[in-house]
């Protein structure tokens, strides 16, 4: 029997439940994978609250690595026995389990210099790290970037990204045990959020100028102050709301701060076209495996430790990424 951890109804983290199910022989296109580890991310936590609706019950997670089991008919790219990793949306939730059937198509095959609890803790952070940085704005050497959650899963990765791509980086962070963490993945100046004007501090940073990108997975206490930290025609890229919902807003407020691009980008759109997926993986993996790039794995928990796990996500005590371990 497989151990699996699911949801009925929307809420707290109390309200997963830890369930054993059968999982059967793969379908025409499906493997069956046996996890080794699998990655919790603040995602998982929309989920749960019915931020991201998904038909009940349902299974949650939707990052992992693992070993294949059984592969279905039609499969021929991918054998019994291979290390992978996969991440997606709602295509891949039920990944808080310990052995799942899954879309061969989905996943990605793991080279020798990335270990299983390294790609749970990278594959959705370090894809989202890898549009941000190379995708959704066409960085210049010496441009400023904001970056909140400096610290963070996604934050750590951006923060390596960027010094290799030449930028100067301002982390947002709330403690100074986080700020020496971010100081020590590239961070070049620290903002404390909770206790500074963000905004204030980002123009005296720059010498008034302001930064072309500010990069907000916290959402609701932060938009106005990262719309602030712009310089002229700057963009804001909305990747997260950790702090709750960004309220409505007057598009005309974009006008009144120097004529800002605002979007609010989703992982699953930067890896819907295979080559480009493809482009976004090797790119990730060619760092991670020379080096260039570090994972951190601060956080390790055993899956009937997701309640806990969803808790301590939620209060922001985490560092970096966080992996629970089958």
């Amino acid at each position: 029997m497989t151990t699996a951890v699911t949801f009925h109804e929307t809420g707290g983290p109390e309200v997963l439940r830890f369930e054993q199910v059968e999982v059967g022989a793969p379908g025409p296109g499906e493997v069956r994978l046996r996890h080794v580890a699998v990655g919790l991310n603040f995602a998982d936590t929309y989920f749960r609250q019915g931020i991201y609706p998904v038909p009940l019950p349902s299974g949650i997670g939707n990052e992992a690595s693992g070993v294949i089991e059984a592969v279905g008919p039609g499969v021929t790219h991918l054998s019994v026995g291979e290390r992978v990793t996969y991440t997606g949306f709602t295509n891949t939730l039920g990944a808080y389990s310990t052995e799942r059937l899954i879309a061969a198509d989905l996943l990605i095959k793991l080279p020798e210099a990335i270990s299983c609890d390294t790609a749970a803790a990278m594959t959705m952070r370090g894809l989202s790290a890898a549009y941000l940085c190379r995708k959704i704005y066409p960085f210049q050497r010496g441009e400023t970037l904001l970056l909140h959650a400096a610290a963070g899963g996604v934050g750590l990765i951006v923060c390596q990204w960027a010094k290799l791509l030449g930028l100067n980086v301002i982390g947002t962070v709330s403690t100074e045990a986080k700020a020496e963490i971010a100081r020590a993945h590239g961070c070049d100046h620290i903002v404390y959020y909770t206790r500074e004007d963000v905004a204030k501090r980002v123009r005296e940073i720059t010498d008034g100028a302001g930064v072309s990108v500010v990069f907000d997975s916290v959402g609701k206490d932060t938009f106005m102050a990262s719309l602030d930290s712009l310089k002229r025609r700057g963009l804001l890229v909305c990747v997260g709301t950790a702090s709750g919902k960004i309220p409505p807003f007057d598009p005309a407020i974009l006008a009144r701060k120097g004529s800002a691009y605002i979007t609010r980008p989703g992982l699953a759109d930067y890896i819907a076209d295979p080559q480009e997926k493809a482009q976004l993986v090797d790119e990730l993996f060619g760092h991670v495996s020379a080096g260039r790039i570090r994972i951190e794995i601060n956080q390790k928990y055993a899956l009937q430790d997701a309640v806990q796990a969803h808790r301590d996500l939620q209060a922001r005590k985490t560092t970096g990424s966080s992996i629970f371990v089958i």
